[in-house]
């Protein structure tokens, strides 16, 4: 292992050891605090973009397997850990989390004091960070430079229609970042899977005569897939609608409300979430870094469903008269608690329900 450093734009620099690619980036930098679901974590395409610090001290002890991948690639940049293990074991497991880093070429760096970096980032929120193997002048011009790419989920979408084929209701999914563990949710359940790029027409959706409508996670700024709002209050006029995280914030955008970055965002497995009709507690798996508006929900059709127990934000929404419901979090708990897998059930029911009428 080579000495590598992570600078922050705030000029907090920490060091460590590189392993995976030896390359030089710069990205948003995110702390994760869950305690496994590594894997899942760097190839869920709702982290393309940022760096992630996991704040358990120990990552990569049981490897990486064939099962867990939420993409084929990484999608996050970089990876920081206080400890990567060095003799990881698992029955399942194909190689290490180090090998398999090199082998995509995604950098990694170890040895950081990961508490003191999450309580810098929860001091301050999200920064931009360099992981580099020299810090220079050039580092810092190059850092304060640098500006979180606009088309994010351009880049994580899917470039052509694709289906995973049942028997059963046939739902159209907009593919804004999918995670793999959205479509084993749906498959589970029997139902018939059309996936379409997020740039897609309504008129396009609808020749596809599906039941239902999912709008799927994805990485970034909701306001810079504003494109997708039109699309979007087309289909829930005509169809049953579910959104899940980015597919949640645009379908607030797409009802009047407004968005907001957080300080430092949601990002881990074990938020609790209080279903205000149901008067249930669930913990939730969830990643993101942007919420939906309270305030801005006043002169809207739009009721909040769900909230978040610690800092009380939206985490769900319904749309009167239609049969149209979002949720922050991911019911897909892929990783994390299975708490909040009804809300597949739910979606499944709504659908029933229309077809009813």
């Amino acid at each position: 292992m080579t000495t590598k450093y992570l600078v922050l734009e705030n000029g907090s620099v920490y060091e460590g050891e590189g392993f995976g690619a030896d390359k030089d980036v710069i990205a948003e930098l995110v702390f994760n605090t869950g305690m496994s679901g590594y894997q899942e974590s760097i190839t869920d395409l709702s982290y393309r973009g940022e760096m992630i610090v996991f704040t358990y001290p120990l990552i990569g002890n049981y490897g990486v397997n064939r099962d867990d991948f939420e993409s084929l690639r990484p999608a996050a940049t970089a990876i920081v850990t206080h400890e990567v293990a060095r003799r990881p074991s698992n029955w399942r497991m194909m190689m290490s989390l180090p090998e398999w880093a090199e082998q995509t070429g995604m950098p990694g760096i170890t040895g950081v004091d990961t508490r003191a970096l999450t309580k810098e980032l929860r001091e301050y929120g999200v920064m931009k960070a360099a992981l580099v193997s020299e810090v220079t002048q050039d580092v810092l011009a190059k850092l304060k430079a640098y500006e979180t790419p606009t088309d994010l989920v351009a880049h994580a979408t899917t470039q052509s229609q694709y289906q995973n084929p049942t028997d059963g209701v046939s739902v159209a999914l907009i593919d804004f970042g999918l995670k793999n563990s959205i479509l084993r949710a749906l498959a589970k359940r029997g139902v018939n899977v059309m996936v379409f790029p997020a740039d897609v027409s309504a008129e396009t959706v609808l020749a596809a005569h599906p039941d239902a409508v999912l709008l799927s996670n994805g990485p970034g700024n909701p306001q810079n897939v504003a494109y997708a709002i039109p699309m979007i209050q087309k289909l829930q006029e005509q169809l049953p609608l579910m959104g899940i995280c980015l597919g949640h914030q645009l379908f607030a955008l797409a009802n009047g409300a407004q968005t907001f970055k957080m300080k430092f965002g949601h990002r881990g497995f074990n938020h609790a979430v209080r279903h205000i009709g149901k008067a249930r507690l669930d913990f939730t798996s969830q990643n993101h870094g942007y919420a939906v508006d309270r305030e801005s929900l006043a002169d809207t059709s739009l009721t909040v469903t769900h909230e978040e127990v610690n800092d009380g934000t939206v985490e769900g929404l319904t749309l009167k008269n239609h049969h149209a419901f979002s949720v922050q979090f991911h019911p897909d708990a892929a990783p994390g608690p299975h708490d909040a897998e009804y809300i597949f059930d739910d979606f499944l029911k709504m659908i029933a329900e229309s077809q009813a009428k």
